[in-house]
């Protein structure tokens, strides 16, 4: 008997013997699989099919059927994903644009999705977080201007990771620790606590 004879057919030997058909029906079956779990980005799709060694022709044939059933929509996407990470993580606009990019959803799709949160929302999310982790910090004496300063950089820097724009930042935590502490203090200049972070 023959050492070819006795050796196991590996996966990538099968791979490679699998017709144009048979890629089809695996590459759907992968995103089918993948888009039952969660949504994604055509990108995404396609970079996830690519790690599996599927071809490129054979995935954007499967991507665009997926498309035209509107199975992959990623302007729906996107707005999902920013309704959902902007109220339950409390991401703001900069972070939520960040991440859709990261995800390959086009500028235009970016930019319908945030403009579903308004100025006003924004701002409230954003008050909601830094009054939420200064109750959390009862402990800080305001009377203490280096605890203050401390205090008030730390806001705008949770804020800031958190995709806020510096001057909305300085704003509501300006708003909180007034509303808080009970005392009028002055706060650093926005400009210098940013670079901070």
């Amino acid at each position: 008997m023959s050492s070819g004879g006795n050796q196991e057919e590996t996966p990538e030997s099968a791979e490679k013997q699998r017709s144009p058909e048979e890629w089809q029906a695996h590459a759907r079956s992968l995103c089918l699989r993948w888009l039952g779990a969660r949504s994604h980005t055509r990108v995404e799709l396609r970079e996830k099919l690519a790690r599996k060694g599927i071809p490129e022709h054979i995935s954007e044939s499967v991507l665009d059927r997926l498309t035209a059933v509107s199975l992959i929509d990623d302007a729906e996407f996107a707005e999902t994903w920013v309704r959902s990470r902007h109220t339950h993580a409390g991401r703001g606009r900069r972070a939520l644009a960040v991440e859709l990019r990261r995800k390959g959803v086009d500028d235009a799709h970016v930019d319908q999705a945030l403009s579903t949160i308004t100025d006003d929302a924004e701002r409230s999310r954003a008050y909601a977080l830094a009054a939420q982790r200064l109750e959390r910090a009862n402990t800080i004496n305001w009377s203490d201007r280096a605890e203050q300063e401390r205090a008030t950089r730390k806001l705008i820097g949770m804020l800031s990771r958190r995709g806020y724009a510096p001057g909305l930042a300085y704003s509501v935590v300006k708003q909180v620790i007034a509303e808080r502490s009970g005392a009028d203090i002055e706060l650093p200049d926005p400009e210098a606590t940013s670079s901070d972070f």
